[in-house]
Order: C-alpha cells, then structure tokens, then sequence
C-alpha cells in the first residue's frame, strides 16, 4: 500500500513536470493560516483554439486538494481578487454558520479586493469539498457556472488504507447557454452546456491517469456541475462503491456504472485487471462527445482510447437506488416530520422560473423549528418538473424511504429526490444556530428553492 502515492489530474499538469499539485494550498500564498485560497481569474484550454476564461482557486481548475486531519483545528486565509464579493462554502462539515459559508446563516463576506479567514475544526472524515456559494442569478459566469470548487478530504484518525494510488476526479459543465424550455407549452428557459470536463481538460486533451496491472486504484468523484447529472462507465471494470458523500456505504458493492446528482460525491475501489488504453467516461454519446471522460492508460499500453457501452439495465441506465447501498430495514420513529412539496411556478415573462417549497419561495418562507438534540425527518415530495439535490448544510441526512423502500445507515449530506416521488430522510439536530436546506441545481437555488432551519 502506498499512501501517498497521488494521481491529481487538474491544471493541466502531467507528472512528468514534478510540480507536486497536492501540496497544502498553504504554499500558493504568503500567510500564517494552515492554508490559503486566493479567487482569480483563470484560463482554460478546452481544445485548440478555445480558451474559456472563468473564476478559479489559486490558479487551478478544480482548486488544490485540501487534505485536513479530524479533529485538528485548522484556518484558512481566502483572498479574493475578483471585483465580486464571494463566499466559500465547507460542504459537508459540521461547522458553525459563523465560518460555513452562506450569506443566509450569516457567514460574512468575502469582499471584493479584500480577504476572510475562516477558522474551524474539520468533520466528519471523508471526501468534501468546498466551492462558492455566491449567487448567480441570471449571470452564467457566476456561481457554480464557474470554476471555484475543488475537493476537501478529511482524514480520519486512523486509516488502514488498502489502495496503490489515489485519484480525484470532479465534473463541470462549461459553455453555458440559454434556451427555451423543451415542452412547447412552457415558459421560462433552461440552461445548456457546449463542453464538459474531468477536472479541467476535456476527453481527448491532457494527460491519460496511468496506470499499472493489479494496482487497487481509489477514485474519489464529484460533480461539481451546476445542473445535470452524471452517469459514468469505465470498460473492462467496475466499481466497488465504498463510500457516497464522503461517508463509508453499509453495504459495499461492486456496480459497471455510477451515477451522481449535482455536488454528490463517490469514492469508489477499481481492480486494474484488463490491460489496454481505455475510456473512463459518460454513458451517452453525446456527452462523452462534449468532453466527459478521461483516458485511462496501462504501462506498455499504446494506441487508440477504447470505449464499450455499459450493459443495458446498469443503474446508472435506469434509475439510481441508493438503498442498494443501505440496510434494508426501517429506523425508528422521529420526535417530528415536515412534510415538503417541491414545485415550479412558471411565470410568463421571466427568463428562470420560480421554485417553492409548500407554495412559498425564499425568503418570503418560514424556518424549519426544530430542537437541540431531536430527530427529525424530512418527507419530501418531488413535483412532475425534474428531480432535485437536496442539501441540509452542517448536518448529515440519513436516508430512511426511497422509492417506497424502507432503508437505513445510508448517511448522505446530498439526496437526489427524483419528480414525481416521495424520499424521506432523517436528521438530528445537534448543529445549533441557522441552517441552510435547498436545491444544489444552481437556477433553482437561486430562484427561491431555500429555506432556513432554525434552533429554538
């Protein structure tokens, strides 16, 4: 086993240069913190011919890999170069609202030309992440359009480990663009993508993850996408998940194709087993096209990336079920449940619709009141319109109904909660002060899909 032995494909850096990308991003600036982030523009090569400029970390998309301890008090030192306030959200810490990020539990700024600390004491364990959680609105270069997120991993107090390398992998969608909804008789717009990425190239651009025969390969994956899922396959292998948001899985199990809903996560263990040169990549032609996918090469392995459709009736060809992953019994009775309705409210002469929860819209909605120590459980009804990632900032949600199955032990900081049906998910509240609970797809977000929790 080799601990640190890292594969990070990200700034469009092979290994061969010797620039160690996984370094604390302690050292891109000068500063007492444990680590600095400064926000600035940043080019990207898509292809030839097609820069795109866009909002980054430190130089890089995605940002430098934070690697922190549990339990260790750490600070870090966020400059921010841009002529925009911003703010940076520590997904899926038990943190306190002062320092988690979202102006609504009253995190301060990050002003433009100007610097924030942020000190807290990182958990749970697992893989995270960070971003910004600044609105976008109706400007496609803001938000999670842009490129500021990279993975934050916390490692636990103690871990055996049982892997040769170690390789982070996050997907965005680039090029955004307006159009009108798809249903004839609808109003408002959605929002397309012309290019994708794995980390900051597309398929096709970059260096391939090298690899050797029988190496145990750790893939941590992310889509950091403002909108969409991602449905990946690799030929040849499979995946054995091991965790999902960061947090160890029940029941591992061996799948041909994962799924992830905007801003999931999902470690997964890959057997090297089937040598040749290979395509890590979306399921769909069209995407893997636009540029989801990296190339997988074996030592002593040439020639032309090889693809090969994944077999009909792989979850992420059907619907993605996350009980497969979670016991398969009920859990008690919570102390109270808030019943939730998701629905879009179209409105004629807007370019993004409205989104509300039980007929009202942020910040005209009241806070979910709940009681240190209780445990709640949130029934949540996904409308006819699409599916939604559900996020409940500085808490764990256990999932206990999916689909109608009654499941347990699965804990997620994300639930996908697909439209037209019902998902329940359970909570205790043991994060005193303001909460954030809403939509991960950006537009939705942003358009009133929000709402606070409140300690009483």
């Amino acid at each position: 086993m080799k601990r640190r032995d890292f594969l990070f494909l990200a700034g469009g850096l092979a290994l061969e240069t010797g620039l160690d990308l996984m370094k604390p991003a302690r050292l891109m600036a000068a500063s007492d913190a444990d680590y600095t982030l400064r926000i600035a523009p940043v080019s990207m090569d898509l292809a030839p011919g097609k820069t795109i400029r866009t909002t980054g970390y430190n130089g890089t998309v995605p940002g430098p890999v934070l690697r922190m301890r549990e339990g260790k008090k750490i600070s870090v030192d966020v400059f921010n170069d841009t002529d925009i306030p911003e703010f940076v959200h520590w997904h899926g810490l038990f943190i306190p609202p002062e320092v988690d990020g979202a102006e609504e539990e009253g995190t301060p700024v990050v002003p433009a030309h100007g610097q924030q600390r942020y000190t807290f004491t990182p958990r749970p364990a697992g893989a995270r992440w960070y971003h910004t959680h600044s609105m976008a609105g109706t400007d496609l270069t803001r938000g999670a359009y842009n490129g500021q997120f990279g993975f934050l991993y916390i490692e636990p107090k103690s871990e055996p480990g049982n892997y040769d390398q170690e390789i982070f992998l996050a997907a965005h969608s680039w090029e955004p663009s307006l159009v009108h909804r798809a249903k004839t008789n609808d109003v408002g717009m959605d929002v397309m993508f012309g290019s994708y990425s794995l980390n900051d190239k597309p398929l096709g651009r970059g260096e391939p993850i090298r690899v050797r025969q029988g190496q145990r390969i750790l893939f941590h994956f992310l889509n950091a996408s403002p909108t969409g899922f991602v449905n990946l396959s690799f030929p040849g292998h499979k995946f054995k998940v091991i965790a999902l948001d960061g947090s160890p899985v029940p029941k591992p199990l061996t799948v041909e194709a994962i799924q992830l809903a905007v801003a999931e996560r999902l470690d997964a263990v890959v057997e090297m087993n089937e040598p040749g040169v290979w395509i890590l990549g979306a399921i769909r032609d069209e995407d893997r096209a636009k540029g989801m996918g990296v190339v997988v090469e074996y030592a002593g392995q040439q020639g032309e990336p090889h693809w090969v459709a994944p077999t009909a009736g792989t979850p992420a060809n059907t619907s993605w079920d996350y009980t497969m992953f979670g016991f398969q019994k009920a859990v008690p009775e919570p102390d109270e449940k808030f019943e939730m309705t998701f629905k879009r409210v179209p409105e004629e002469g807007v370019i993004f619709n409205r989104w509300t929860i039980n007929g009202k819209s942020w910040p005209d909605i009241e806070p979910l009141r709940v009681k240190a120590g209780g445990r709640y459980r949130l029934v949540m009804h996904g409308g006819d319109e699409e599916g939604h990632p559900m996020h409940l900032h500085r808490h764990s949600l256990e999932l206990t109904n999916f689909f109608g199955k009654p499941t347990s032990g699965l804990i997620k900081d994300i639930i996908a909660v697909p439209k037209s049906t019902t998902v329940e998910a359970d909570f205790v509240a043991d994060q005193p002060g303001l909460a954030l609970f809403h939509c991960h797809m950006q537009a939705h977000m942003d358009f009133g899909f929000k709402m606070l929790l409140k300690y009483i």
